[in-house]
């Protein structure tokens, strides 16, 4: 049995012009000690399913349909105070930007401890030694000392190492990471992802990579899912997406990377622009955007291809195959 499971998964956010359906039929699973990356553009749905999975959406947003299965249990149907017992314990979050997930009021220890004891029975003198363990093990100097600093008194880098490291505190099953690096230099991102990587596969915690850095999931993750427009669009083995995409946004996402440009030329893009979730075209949503879209496109919402862990979601998939 999986640890994490995802089953038809479909988030609605009502509105005075109707009801915004943000993600639609979203599934997947996630193992023990997995790397999952979940890509996509701006507005693709990335956020809402890492939120949908803690029960975290925003009201009046709520979950319309699907399971969420977290070895075996369903989230969306526990009570505040069962769910408790798992966000922030077993399911732990990083989100973007440190100095809004950190409290500028309170030290790093008093967080830290605070967070220990609300999922521990555990003394203050314990909890604090734990955590000035967990600051060691992300690589903080001198984690005696900074322990009674302030969030404003850290730089950005370790900020985010200090929130990696409450992440670690409880020793969760699974960590989702919601583009960790976003807030940072682009000389300490490296340094963050490299270490976010290294503890959980020392300590085996599964980790959710939410960016839209195709880069990123290709050094980081096992499996990529990518997304557009609230749905899947290809699911696989982050190496054969990364080599072999078979969706043609996905092809788009990785022609646009640097590295696939040569010095002196324009890079390369996707014409247009992801759609609004309130208008959303039919049939495929991508087929506006899409060069290879052929009539059938804008009528019929392609249906999933291929296994459960390698699938894809494109009328033309067959024919582009057989072309290659």
């Amino acid at each position: 049995m999986a640890l994490l499971e995802v089953k038809n998964l479909e988030v609605k956010f009502p509105l005075r012009q109707g009801e915004l359906t943000a993600l639609r039929d979203v599934s997947f699973s996630l193992d023990r000690g997995e790397r999952l990356g979940i890509v996509g553009e701006s507005g693709a749905g990335k956020s809402v399913a890492a939120f949908a999975i803690l029960n975290l959406v925003s009201r009046p947003g709520y979950i319309s349909g699907g399971k969420i299965l977290f070895e075996g249990r369903d989230l969306a149907g526990l009570s505040r105070s069962e769910l408790r017992t798992i966000r922030g314990n077993r399911i732990n979050m990083i989100f973007q930007d440190p100095m809004m997930t950190l409290n500028p009021v309170l030290t790093i220890g008093t967080q830290m401890i605070e967070c220990l004891r609300a999922h521990r029975r555990i003394t203050p003198a314990a909890a604090r030694q734990l955590a000035i363990e967990k600051l060691r093990a992300v690589s903080i100097p001198s984690p005696e000392a900074r322990i009674d600093q302030y969030p404003h008194e850290l730089s950005g880098g370790m900020r985010q190492r200090v929130v990696i490291a409450i992440a670690l505190l409880t020793d969760p099953s699974v960590i989702i990471a919601d583009e960790p690096t976003t807030a940072l230099d682009v000389t300490i991102q490296a340094e963050i992802m490299e270490l976010l990587l290294e503890l959980c596969e020392h300590n085996n915690v599964a980790l959710i990579l939410i960016t839209h850095d195709l880069g990123v999931v290709s050094q980081v993750t096992q499996r990529a899912i990518v997304m557009y427009a609230g749905r899947i669009v290809e699911e696989g083995a982050t190496r054969r997406i990364i080599d072999s995409a078979r969706h043609p946004y996905t092809q788009g996402l990785i022609n646009a990377l640097p590295e696939r440009t040569r010095p002196g030329q324009r890079l390369n893009q996707i014409p247009g622009v992801m759609p609004s979730l309130m208008d959303i075209p039919q049939g495929c949503a991508f087929h506006p955007r899409c060069q290879l879209r052929i009539d059938a496109c804008q009528q019929q919402l392609p249906a999933y291809s291929g296994s459960e862990h390698a699938r894809v979601a494109c009328l033309r998939v067959d024919e582009q195959e057989r072309a290659q």
